[in-house]
């Protein structure tokens, strides 16, 4: 999620911004001055209200994939009505909930996104999986607490 749509990689830069701390000990450099700093040029406001929009976004793209949990699998399949295979769940979500045309298969859908390290894992990014001895051949969407959901294999369900 932290690559795919410049409008979210703008975002993430804005929040990733507001959460940066100094280096521990650098005379002049606390969080203080840097609040003031964004402040006196109107920043922190904007910077709160971006973070905002992102976490809602973020929270709003997961409680869309949990209305699909029931939906079975179907290799290739990419609606509700015929289900949902890995790729093809995670585009669906994702062009629901915000807008976003994902390519169709996970391997590319991983060749769209930046690889991040799984301690930085937030609710609504994805995560790939070496389901089929090759890499990126499964996708799921990251709901938080080590959890994700995805479209598994044939005979079950979202």
């Amino acid at each position: 999620m932290r690559k795919i749509a410049p409008a979210l990689i703008i975002a993430s830069a804005a929040w990733l911004a507001a959460g940066v701390q100094a280096a521990p000990g650098g005379a002049g450099n606390s969080n203080d001055d840097m609040d003031r700093l964004l402040a006196d040029k109107g920043l922190l406001t904007q910077i709160d209200h971006v973070r905002q929009s992102v976490s809602n976004k973020a929270s709003e793209l997961v409680v869309n994939a949990m209305g699909f949990l029931g939906v079975p699998y179907k290799r290739g399949g990419n609606t509700v009505e015929t289900g949902f295979d890995c790729s093809g769940f995670v585009r669906a979500i994702y062009e629901q909930s915000v807008g976003l045309l994902l390519p169709r298969r996970a391997e590319q859908q991983a060749a769209a996104t930046q690889r991040i390290d799984k301690t930085e894992l937030q609710p609504g990014d994805l995560v790939f999986f070496n389901t089929m001895r090759r890499a990126f051949s499964h996708v799921g969407i990251y709901v938080g607490d080590g959890k994700f959901i995805h479209s598994p294999k044939p005979g079950a369900e979202v």
